[in-house]
Formats: structure tokens, C-alpha cells, sequence
């Protein structure tokens, strides 16, 4: 199966983080929503994990703790109302800055 990749325009700040708004963010996770139900699985998580440059091994531990600090409603799933929890996350553990431009 072949994946479409979209370019999301980011900025790369001198700290090593990459900077992005929310939407840029949503849109960066929507390339990995694979089955298109507008959630994001821990599955699909690492793999967003790991294309931002995680090693596979911490991929896995970091999605699963995304998961577990973002899924607010515990169905094991991120929706839309959960993405600023998991925007938060990724500032956090992900070199991800957040802006609101």
C-alpha cells in the first residue's frame, strides 16, 4: 500500500524544535490516519512518532504515553477534541513547538 504524504511547511528553530500551529499539527497527523475514522490509533501515533525522527524504540514507548496523556475519554483513541492534549504532549517529549500563527 502506498501512502500520500502531504508537505507540511514547518519552521526549524535554533533549539532543535520544530515549529508549527495546530493545524499544521492536525494535518501532520491526518497523513497517518490510515483508515480515515478522524482518530488517531496508537498505532498510528508511533507511526507519526516515528517519522518526526524518533528511533523505533522510543517511538513505541512515546506512543504510548501520547496515548495515555491525550485520550481524555479513554476509548483508545485521539479526536479532534483530544489533539490540544496531544499538541501539549508533543511539546513536551517531541521537539514540537506550538505557535499561533
Amino acid at each position: 500500500m502506498t501512502h500520500k504524504r502531504h508537505v507540511i511547511r514547518t519552521k526549524d528553530l535554533a533549539d532543535g524544535k520544530t515549529e508549527m500551529t495546530i493545524k499544521q499539527f492536525e494535518e501532520f497527523l491526518k497523513q497517518f490516519d490510515e483508515n480515515k475514522d478522524d482518530r488517531i490509533s496508537v498505532d498510528e501515533l508511533r507511526q507519526a512518532i516515528r517519522r518526526s525522527g524518533c528511533w523505533a524504540i522510543f517511538a513505541y514507548w512515546k506512543g504510548n504515553r501520547g496515548m495515555k496523556s491525550a485520550d481524555i475519554n479513554g476509548d483508545g483513541f485521539i479526536d479532534k477534541d483530544e489533539i490540544p492534549k496531544l499538541a501539549e504532549f508533543a511539546e513536551k517529549e517531541l521537539n514540537i513547538k506550538i505557535v499561533a500563527y
